[in-house]
């Protein structure tokens, strides 16, 4: 199917392309802004406003609708080596301003992967253990099992997604040209990806043999396995890989579908006023880590585990736009024009610009023409600002002329008439700020069970006395610290330990959680104690560290 809609889009593209290239342009710079058939009768009001100089800004033209044909290499991003392929889609896009726009995108691709590294370990794979293949699996009792087949991870995904992207251009705003000939825009937008892998397991209805290629040592390199495989494999892809769900519905079929996100850059460069070309990079992030048939991580012993990276895919595209409305009745895509064309214009050959009459009459002769100057009457020899106004450098009311005190403090005005100000005496003494005063808090060492993180009730019962002793002396600010091995296991163990501490004080006997201190993982000390000590001058840290490693805690 995807084979015969790529020459039906390249077809349509050809007929848009012969249309813009015989459609009417638009005259002027970027449009003529006197035009009132290019504004909509929402913004009309506005527009009769600006004619009749009532208003300073023109109102925004209609502007025409862009639609997009696209293709170019696809690939996904997995736990399978990828091999470059190909993608197409199309979109419709709607300038919202002149720097942002929105485009509603549809693409289609058909990524590929071949690992040229064997694997035996499986078990977890539907795709090859259903059709036969032995893994490298361990018994029962801890023996490895001799029998065993090798494989090589392959897959073909068919790949779709429909997005609602904002699109923010770069480069229209400019200073020194009318407009811009390329469009630079980065993207991100969300959308529904739904997809289908198959794996190549099967020649015909029999096992591939892999190990011609694995005991034979002219493979070397991953280039001459990789070569050997493809004049192995018969490029059926006939068994559906492993999916979430495979359950038949009316938009979707049998496809998995999944929420996706996306970010992207690319670049346009005008061709005609109707017809541009752009170059365009997209990866799209996807909740699933089945777009390649392949979850599992292997390991030495014959187990697996399920990876935690999601997978992800690359667009990389080629495309050709065109422009679409009524060239009389609208203009470029905002993305394409300048918005400040019309302000330069105006600049250089006034069209509704009111200039005043030039008067240059100077009566206090201060160097500000009496059109410009707001204090007329300037004493002769005063410096003034721009607007003639006489300068007053520390702005206590006196001239700088006058003042006989140029830099008078803020604190010290106001000012006498020669602009001498009196300064307040300075403040005797400083305010310290309290102490942290623990002198009559009894700090305590909680012990725990091995590998435990719950509270005893000898711990519960010391944590009261020292939860009221607490609350008895507001100004104590105290240190929680707990010990560790190095281990992933141990340095969580501690957070646990801490944490049950805080929390128990906090949540039981209602201190703030603000008087402490959050230490875990130390070293120097008992991995089964937490130590409670006052905190030092000018100590501090956080209440609260996140875990870890979330996966081992104690109590979740």
């Amino acid at each position: 199917m995807s084979s015969n809609k790529f020459p039906i889009l390249l077809s349509f593209a050809a007929m848009l392309v012969t249309a813009g290239s015989q459609a009417q342009v638009t005259t002027g710079g970027s449009y003529n802004w006197r035009d009132s058939s290019l504004i909509p009768a929402s913004r009309a009001a506005q527009q009769n406003e600006f004619l009749n100089n009532q208003y300073n800004y023109p109102a925004k033209p209609r502007s025409q609708w862009e639609l997009g044909v696209k293709a170019g290499e696809f690939h996904v991003n997995g736990d399978v080596n990828w091999l470059p392929n190909f993608g197409f889609g199309g979109h419709v896009r709607k300038s919202l301003g002149y720097a942002f726009s929105l485009r509603l995108e549809y693409m289609h691709g058909i990524g590929k992967g071949l690992s040229w590294q064997q694997s035996y370990n499986y078990a977890k794979n539907t795709a090859w253990k259903n059709n036969g293949y032995i893994p490298n699996v361990v018994d029962n009792f801890g023996n490895r099992l001799p029998a065993r087949d090798v494989v090589y991870y392959n897959y073909k995904s068919n790949v779709n997604d429909l997005a609602i992207q904002g699109i923010l251009s770069l480069n229209n705003i400019l200073f020194h040209k009318s407009k811009p000939k390329t469009n630079v825009y980065v993207l991100g937008g969300v959308g529904l990806t739904w997809y289908k892998t198959f794996v190549n397991a099967l020649d015909g209805t029999a096992r591939y043999n892999f190990s011609n290629i694995t005991s034979n040592p002219a493979f070397a390199d991953r280039a001459d396995i990789r070569k050997a495989l493809r004049n192995l494999l018969d490029n059926s892809y006939e068994t559906r890989a492993e999916a979430h769900s495979i359950k038949k519905s009316r938009m979707f079929g049998d496809a998995t579908s999944r929420g996706s996100g996306m970010v992207g850059a690319g670049v346009s460069f005008k061709l005609t006023p109707r017809v541009n070309l752009s170059i365009e990079e997209r990866i799209t992030f996807v909740q699933d880590d089945l777009l390649d048939g392949q979850r599992w991580q292997e390991y030495a012993h014959g187990d697996a585990a399920q990876t935690r990276n999601f997978d992800s895919y690359n667009y990389l595209t080629a495309g050709l736009n065109f422009n679409l409305g009524r060239s009389a009745r609208s203009v470029e895509p905002l993305y394409w024009l300048n918005p400040l064309d019309f302000a330069y214009g105006e600049l250089n050959s006034p069209k509704r610009m009111k200039l005043p009459k030039p008067v240059l009459d100077d009566a206090d002769g201060d160097g500000v023409t009496d059109q410009f100057d707001n204090e007329p009457n300037t004493p002769a020899g005063c410096p003034v600002d721009s607007h003639g106004v006489s300068r007053d450098t520390d702005g206590d009311g006196v001239a700088d002329c006058k003042d006989k005190q140029l830099i008078t403090p803020t604190e010290c005005q106001p000012v006498d008439a020669d602009g001498v100000g009196k300064c307040p005496e300075p403040a005797c003494c400083t305010t310290k700020p309290p102490v942290n005063d623990c002198s009559k808090v009894s700090m305590p060492s909680v012990s725990f069970k091995n590998n435990s993180a719950d509270l005893s009730k000898d711990a519960e019962s010391a944590l009261t006395t020292f939860g009221e002793s607490l609350r008895n002396s507001p100004s104590c600010k105290v240190v929680v610290t707990g010990y560790g091995e190095p281990s992933k296991a141990g340095q969580q163990l501690s957070w646990d330990r801490v944490n049950s501490v805080i929390n128990f004080l906090v949540d039981k006997q209602g201190i703030s959680a603000n008087r402490f201190i959050f230490r875990h993982g130390q070293t120097g000390g008992d991995p089964n104690t937490v130590d409670v000590r006052a905190a030092g001058e000018g100590e501090d840290g956080p209440n609260t560290v996140p875990a870890p490693h979330p996966n081992l805690r104690k109590n979740k």
